[in-house]
């Protein structure tokens, strides 16, 4: 009996200790749950396969250290099918590139406490992102984000410039940096502009973007610009 009883309590503290951990805070609605049974370390990345909903996943987070056996919580991904790396020589049919890996699930940011009460309609290319009390003066040669888009057609394959605040950043997906831009103009379709960079900044930074326009742009599973500034310069003008 008593060794029927230490089993029980064996069995328990296992159960407990693979639930999600109680927080007080609002959780974000994309909190990922992944279990870690095997890492890969590379000096971009970190390969991670773990355990999601039961089914054996893989994901790829910047470098960092990660310990096998423990869960850990995302919510922002992007999912690449048939990607090569050149680091493992290895290709995977689907991986998850991760930028907001952490030992806690994921809070809910202010922006999205009242769409998780109220859904409201995004604009293109910007799923995620509530628009921005911005007013941002753009600088010499560069033009606006409204103008941007009332001009896509033509401005398609070309150099472009603007200016903006950050209002999203995420490192080292793909290879590159992806950040989100906002200036105040623009209508409810379009306010917020996706771009790609090797250069750094930050949420609430103003910068100066000079890359090239590309439109109709599908990455697969889901993740498909209408408009996106790729191989862009980034010059920060003030820091948050």
């Amino acid at each position: 009996m008593n060794r029927l009883i230490v089993l029980f309590i064996a069995f328990a503290l296992f159960s407990c200790g693979n639930q999600q951990p109680k927080v007080d805070y609002a959780l974000d609605p994309n909190n990922t749950a992944i279990t870690v049974k095997e890492v890969k370390q590379t000096p971009m990345y970190t390969y991670i396969l773990g355990k999601i909903d039961g089914k054996d996943t893989w994901i790829a987070v910047s470098a960092e250290e990660v310990e096998t056996g423990k869960t850990y919580y995302f919510s922002e991904m992007m999912e690449m099918t048939d990607f090569h790396s050149k680091e493992l020589d290895k290709t995977f049919d689907n991986i998850l590139f991760v930028g907001n890996l952490s030992i806690l699930p994921i809070p809910a940011t202010a922006a999205m406490q009242p769409q998780m009460q109220q859904p409201q309609q995004q604009s293109v290319g910007a799923p995620h992102l509530a628009r921005q009390d911005v007013a941002i003066k753009p600088v010499e040669g560069s033009i606006s984000l409204q103008e941007l888009w009332e001009k896509r057609e033509s401005l398609s394959g070309k150099l472009v410039r603007l200016t903006g605040q950050v209002a999203k950043y995420n490192p080292a997906i793909m290879g590159v940096n992806w950040m989100h831009i906002q200036d105040g103009t623009g209508s409810e379709e379009f306010f917020d502009l996706t771009v790609t960079t090797v250069d750094v900044a930050s949420v609430g930074d103003v910068v100066v973007v000079e890359g090239t326009v590309v439109l109709n742009k599908d990455l697969g599973s889901g993740y498909y610009y209408d408009i996106l500034i790729e191989n862009a310069k980034v010059t920060r003008l003030s820091i948050q």
